[in-house]
């Protein structure tokens, strides 16, 4: 296997995603949303909301909500005042699942555009005739994908952990974020989520003649996103180390059985027969 050709087809193909304004443009609004707007926006609404959060939070329901929560949360909200633990509930442990819709949609979004792209674009053919193997040809354009998505989450993240402690320290008065749980989360979970994305993209790329088709219909996605979210929301299940490092490995095992699939369903022939 040639990694200098399989890096050479990721690069073509990560230069042509950024001159597509669709796949671009998710890419610097959702961050700036997720990792600026929102965060600010929630604390300031916290500091101003003051003594107004204390009864909700002493509801009964609210109460068992927090005693079924991991014990890193139940010791780290102890000794808080209303506002502190409202910030640190929405922001360093609700919010975390809303942190997954960004791998998960830069690298569909890439693998669409690298994929079904390629073929609307009419430049398929030229690259399928290419020396490279179809394993090459796969792997550099799954990297294509895959790269970005990663790289874009990590520089997120860091922001995010910039915004959420520096606005937020008047009121906390200390660097809090991030929480143990967020680790797992960006460091393992948000990568095999970006592999289930490339690898359900490609699966639908082989049938779909568009970019915009084969981005919309793998976007059906999120709804797994969302589950997780009303799921710790409701509290059916509550993210800590370990729930993420099992929600991940969870993940990974889907994504071996879909790339297993989607390397069956990736060659050359299929491809340019689809094209006609």
């Amino acid at each position: 296997m040639n990694w200098k050709t399989i890096l050479t087809i990721a690069k073509k193909d990560i230069k042509e995603a950024s001159q597509n304004k669709a796949v671009w443009l998710p890419i610097l609004i959702v961050p700036a949303i997720f990792v600026l707007i929102i965060p600010a926006a929630l604390i300031v609404g916290f500091s101003s909301a003051g003594t107004a959060l204390e009864s909700p939070l002493r509801d009964p329901d609210f109460a068992m909500f927090l005693n079924r929560m991991p014990p890193f949360m139940i010791e780290l909200i102890r000794g808080l005042n209303e506002v502190q633990s409202g910030i640190v509930l929405v922001l360093g442990y609700l919010f975390a699942p809303f942190f997954l819709i960004m791998p998960l949609m830069f690298s569909t979004v890439i693998a669409a555009e690298s994929f079904a792209g390629e073929r609307e674009r009419k430049t398929i053919e030229a690259l399928l005739y290419t020396p490279a193997t179809d394993a090459e040809l796969f792997i550099g354009k799954v990297l294509a994908g895959f790269i970005p998505a990663v790289l874009v989450t990590l520089v997120s993240f860091a922001g995010y952990t910039i915004v959420v402690n520096a606005t937020a320290y008047p009121v906390m008065q200390r660097l809090w974020f991030p929480l143990p749980s967020w680790y797992p989360l960006v460091l393992w979970v948000s990568p095999a989520i970006s592999l289930l994305g490339i690898a359900f993209t490609v699966l639908i790329s082989a049938k779909t003649q568009t970019f915009m088709g084969a981005y919309q219909t793998s976007g059906s996605l999120v709804l797994v996103v969302l589950a997780l979210l009303a799921g710790q929301a409701t509290g059916v299940v509550y993210l800590s180390v370990l729930v993420g490092l099992l929600i991940g490995l969870a993940i990974a095992v889907v994504d071996v059985i879909l790339f297993s699939f989607a390397v069956r369903a990736f060659n050359r022939e299929q491809l340019l027969t689809a094209t006609s």
